[in-house]
């Protein structure tokens, strides 16, 4: 067998490992277009706030591609895939052989159409190593960094800046920060303590267009800036799939094992969909573990198992300046809130199931929140209104302790 993977992230290792597990010997290729082992995006913000650096980013140890015979085409890029010929071409011009191919191509950064922005000479996004890189060697005592978008990215690029400048002012156009996963009542105390960190927040307004180096509002504020991060959003990038012929909604359509429309063609990460369980809907979830399973089950249907990635829920856990964060799921039926000592814990349950999750504050053992949307659990089959205030392992019946527990039981 010939298997071949577009991509170097989560996704792509967890095809590789998935490969492995059924099958070690085949060849296997992995085709990338940035020159790097694969390494952990998340943790660009920390390289760039100096909590961190590239050998201890790396997602899997130095020998990772030799221990699993891994042939890598790194700083190369893939322009087409050619499924009647089973064929993938690169922009060097080279084609690539394939039997079961796996695209894990990521996303890109969204250009919002701004006036002005391509005149903007000092810019960069914020998704990749090398845009790390390029603020890490711009970003002085005294520059001026206006970040477009108050989301995820945003702010985890205002934070790994902090400690370079303190001239950081976010825009977004939403009334809060976080507006794809928070609501406006959870996102005030976060909003808040990055506020405290000297991150200036301008909200409910927009850039209306670009003046040289000043930011011209659509409330008519100038903002001056030496530095442009541009974090409205990412696209999925479906270009390669959509382009052979293969079912491409907001991301790649996939089936349970991760398989597209084109015959053994598969896709995961941040550029596939998946079945979101908690609302039944196919969805993006990008999201590290997320993009790692995904390519782990199709690793494995690739080589001739059988594990479907049927378990996939939104997720994001994250922190702004040591105030931790996780959410999960969906926000929909009856709520349970309790709202303490700076601590904000909000469920949300129906039809017997808990559908999700926020947690601000403290975060210890999410993971059980996050195991009972993911496996379904009844919740008349547990001691919910323990969970609620505690949540433990006692709260679950005997059995399933010991399912948790590896069989032992407790």
């Amino acid at each position: 067998m010939n298997y071949l993977i577009i991509g170097n992230s989560a996704a792509a290792v967890g095809c590789v490992e998935g490969i492995r597990q059924q099958d070690p010997d085949s060849a296997v290729t992995l085709v990338a277009s940035e020159p790097y082992h694969t390494y952990s995006r998340p943790l660009i913000s920390y390289l760039l706030g100096g909590k961190t650096d590239q050998a201890r980013m790396r997602y899997r140890p130095a020998g990772f591609y030799e221990v699993n015979k891994v042939k890598t085409l790194l700083g190369k890029t893939a322009t087409a895939i050619l499924p009647d010929k089973k064929q993938v071409t690169l922009k060097s011009g080279e084609t690539l052989p394939y039997d079961k191919l796996l695209v894990a191509a990521g996303s890109s950064p969204s250009v919002p159409p701004v006036k002005g922005l391509d005149k903007v000479k000092n810019k960069t996004a914020f998704l990749t190593l090398d845009d790390a890189r390029y603020l890490e060697q711009r970003v002085k005592a005294d520059t001026k960094v206006l970040i477009l978008g108050a989301g995820l990215i945003g702010l985890k690029c205002a934070e790994g800046l902090r400690g370079r400048t303190p001239h950081i002012a976010v825009v977004d156009l939403a009334d809060h920060i976080l507006p794809s996963i928070l609501d406006t009542e959870a996102a005030l105390p976060i909003q808040r303590h990055i506020s405290g960190q000297g991150v200036e927040l301008v909200l409910s307004d927009a850039v209306q267009s670009f003046d040289r180096e000043n930011a011209i509002l659509k409330s008519g504020r100038i903002i001056p800036f030496d530095l442009l991060v541009v974090a409205v959003g990412v696209r999925p990038n479906t270009d390669l799939v959509a382009q052979a012929g293969g079912k491409v909604g907001r991301g790649v359509a996939t089936d349970t094992f991760c398989r597209t429309s084109l015959p053994d063609v598969y896709a995961a990460g941040d550029c596939a969909e998946s079945r979101d369980i908690t609302t039944g809907a196919d969805r993006v979830l990008a999201l590290l573990p997320n993009a790692y399973m995904q390519g782990e089950c199709a690793g494995i249907h690739m080589a001739g198992g059988e594990k479907p990635y049927d378990k996939a829920i939104p997720m994001n856990a994250i922190g702004f300046f040591g105030l931790h964060m996780i959410t999960a799921g969906s926000y929909d039926g009856q709520e349970y809130r309790s709202d303490s000592g700076g601590c904000l814990k909000r469920l949300f349950y129906m039809d017997n199931l808990l559908r999700g999750y926020i947690l601000i504050g403290d975060v210890g053992r999410a993971g059980i929140y996050t195991s009972l949307i993911r496996e379904r659990v009844p919740l008349s089959s547990i001691d919910f209104e323990l969970i609620k205030e505690k949540p433990q392992l006692m709260a679950f019946s005997s059995s399933e302790r010991a399912k948790k527990l590896g069989g032992v039981r407790i």
